[in-house]
């Protein structure tokens, strides 16, 4: 919908510069942005694109206001404010109230009021399902599942035995919450499956990727706590906590019953092993193998980066001769202080 600079700029709280009565209707990049568009400035590394941009609006720090040729509106936090902005500009559609007819809904569901569930959903018996709830096409709640106020399952999103989602979470098309978790028993050469008890129980405001997958606990629950984002195509193992407003990023896989602290950030294409701690204020890049406990906030690495493939092939070749390399050096050590000798200290 369209909306004016004044609006939004009496609606954020911001400052504008420019004509107040210029209507924007859609979003766009500095580059494709059109009279009509809504962009934002917040990457000094696209400052480059500023002054050649066709915006109706731009969303900037106050400092790079002199730059913008056209209606600019100032805030410290241009991102955040671009998002609300764009709320605005293009809010998402909410379908219909009700029930679809192709739906089905045992017997012992609990609906609230304002839910819309969606074609070819199946809603078990036990179910609860909140106020405000969304439940979008294809997906299935199996028994037991409470879905809290205006949380939203997009589409074809399946939720497991007595999984709980929390109030205002999101969770993208193809994701599995609350599936058995892998549980085995080695005996006599075979391994025997460990039937899977636990919850999931996801907290408020939490978003969950497409075909993103947390394993319910074996015993106890695995717990996605208030804030938590999870991207796509992530695999969380059974038992695991994941702390408050902490983020993982897509092709992660955490192993079952680790830890995760509050405010840390997962790097993508990670691998966490299983039953360590992360302390809070972590951050992981990507690519990195996680293997033990790490007890300090801080940022940490692990891996190699890319270099030309000879080069890569030949230190590839080193590594392994890296004990053999180690034991020849320590036995040179030792050669050399056997030749210096007791008293040759140099004094």
């Amino acid at each position: 919908m369209a909306i004016t600079v004044g609006e939004l700029a009496e609606r954020l709280g911001l400052e504008y510069r420019g004509d107040p009565g210029t209507a924007v209707d859609h979003a766009a990049s500095l580059v494709d942005a059109d009279p009509g568009s809504l962009t934002f400035l917040a990457n000094p590394r696209y400052r480059q694109h500023l002054a050649a941009t066709r915006a109706g609006l731009v969303v900037l720090d106050e400092r790079y206001a002199a730059e913008c040729p056209t209606n600019a509106l100032l805030s410290p936090t241009p991102h955040l404010s671009f998002a609300r902005a764009l709320e605005m500009v293009m809010p998402r559609h909410r379908p219909d109230d009700g029930v679809h007819g192709t739906a089905v809904v045992e017997e012992g569901v609990r609906i609230g009021s304002r839910v819309h569930v969606g074609p070819h959903c199946h809603i078990a018996a036990g179910c609860v399902l909140e106020d405000d709830v969304e439940i979008g096409p294809g997906c299935v709640l199996m028994s037991g599942a409470v879905i809290r106020q205006r949380a939203r399952l997009v589409a074809r999103v399946t939720i497991g035995h007595r999984t709980e989602i929390g109030e205002d979470s999101l969770i993208q098309p193809g994701a599995v919450v609350g599936a058995e978790g892998f549980g085995f028993a080695h005996h006599e050469g075979q391994w025997i499956k460990v039937p899977q008890v636990g919850r999931v129980v996801v907290g408020a405001r939490v978003e969950i990727g497409a075909n993103t997958t947390i394993d319910c606990g074996a015993i106890g629950d695995t717990v996605i706590a208030d804030g938590v984002k999870i991207d796509n195509l992530v695999q969380i193992g059974h038992n695991c906590h994941v702390g408050e407003n902490t983020i993982i990023i897509a092709c992660s896989g955490v192993a079952g019953s680790t830890e995760i602290g509050r405010h840390c950030a997962i790097g993508g294409m990670t691998g966490v092993a299983g039953h360590i701690r992360i302390s809070d204020g972590v951050q992981v890049t990507g690519m990195t193998q996680l293997t033990k406990n790490l007890t300090e906030p801080g940022v940490y690495s692990s891996g190699t980066g890319v270099e030309p493939n000879r080069r890569w092939r030949r230190n590839a070749a080193r590594f392994h001769q890296l004990d053999e390399m180690a034991k020849r050096l320590r036995a040179l050590e030792v050669r050399l202080a056997e030749l210096k000798g007791p008293d040759d200290s140099g004094d």
